[in-house]
């Protein structure tokens, strides 16, 4: 055990034992620590952020024609495989969008399952917010012109983006932004 030296309030000395030894930290001492601490971190944090985001590429597939697309009307498709939550759609925004394709930037495609459970949003499109949803389940609401971007609701990750290839007239889904609900991974099986 460490000692401490203590004064008295008669000016006597008196030596008292502390437990704890070398782990025993006084206040200041431990916010010294924890402030130290926090510069640290702060100052990694800018190398933190280059991490790249996870794009899953698959073969290219021809989903639909630029000419085909009206606006705010829903297409139908499935992606990247014949998979239980593999159904999506795309779209023409009449808006910019996030990784939108075509004169205008406004062509997008995202899955119709809520990554909170799963919920099919597959009927729930609105034309005047540019949303999908509200799910069924919990009420999550995703952004389209903002990459799937959660608006409201349980779901704590973006609605995965299929993102757009355009060949002249013809749109080719070529990769998926964000894990498709019930996977461990965007791989096929």
């Amino acid at each position: 055990m460490d000692t401490q030296t203590i004064l008295k309030p008669d000016n006597a000395v008196a030596e008292i034992e502390q437990p704890g030894g070398a782990c025993h930290m006084s206040r200041r001492q431990f916010l010294f620590a924890a402030g130290t601490t926090s510069v640290v971190m702060v100052s990694a944090g800018p190398g933190l952020a280059q991490i790249p985001a996870m794009v899953a590429s698959y073969p290219k597939k021809r989903i639909a024609r630029l000419s085909d697309l009206k606006q705010d009307k829903p297409i139908n498709f499935q992606y990247p495989d014949k998979g239980e939550y593999s159904a999506s759609m795309i779209v023409k925004l009449g808006v910019e969008a996030g990784g939108g394709i075509g004169p205008d930037r406004d062509v997008v495609a995202f899955n119709y399952f809520c990554t909170h459970q799963g919920g099919n949003m597959s009927t729930t499109y609105k034309g005047d917010t540019k949303s999908l949803g509200a799910c069924p389940l919990h009420l999550s609401t995703y952004d389209l012109t903002r990459h799937g971007i959660l608006i409201s609701g349980q779901a704590y990750q973006n609605l995965p983006q299929v993102l757009l290839e355009l060949n002249g007239n013809d749109i080719y889904a070529v990769a998926v932004f964000g894990l498709i609900y019930g996977r461990f991974d965007n791989l096929q099986g």
